[in-house]
Order: structure tokens, then sequence, then C-alpha cells
């Protein structure tokens, strides 16, 4: 499968830290969400650990494969409601 870069998708082969994860294929890694805008969410969804408070993304590869850009807009989207109706 070969996805072109677009608003969605963009694979930066020349990063010194590409890929940046342990996956099986780097096909379709998308480096667009290079650092997880889920980050600040205490449940983003993703397989973190806390290590003294502090989120670790390492084993969490969402952001960068396929359908990561609607899942990341998507829980953005809950998030926004969520606090919308909390006021």
């Amino acid at each position: 499968m070969k996805i072109e870069n677009s608003y969605k998708y963009y694979k930066n082969l020349d990063c010194k830290y590409f890929p940046c994860h342990r996956v099986e294929t780097t096909e379709i890694f998308n480096c667009m969400f290079c650092y997880c805008p889920l980050y600040f969410l205490d449940e983003c969804g993703g397989n973190y650990k806390l290590s003294f408070h502090i989120k670790d993304c390492t084993d969490c590869t969402i952001p960068h494969m396929d359908k990561g850009y609607e899942y990341i807009n998507n829980k953005i989207i809950e998030a926004n409601k969520e606090k919308k109706s909390n006021k």
C-alpha cells in the first residue's frame, strides 16, 4: 500500500529518528503527528505507561499508523465537547 503525502499523511525519511517506534513495517508509517497532540489528555486511548507521573508513549503507534489522523481528530473533538459540557 502506498499512501501519498497529503494533509493527512507525511513521511519524513530524512529524520534521524525514523522510524521513532518499533513497527513491523514503515510502509505506511505516518510522521504527521510526530509529537502527539493527545499527550495532554488524561485518557488518550493510546498504549502509554506512567513513569514518575510522566507519560511514556514509546509503545504507542496510533499517531503513526493507518487511520491515526482520524483517531486523533475524533479524540480532540470528543475532548472539546466534554470540556464544553463541563462548563
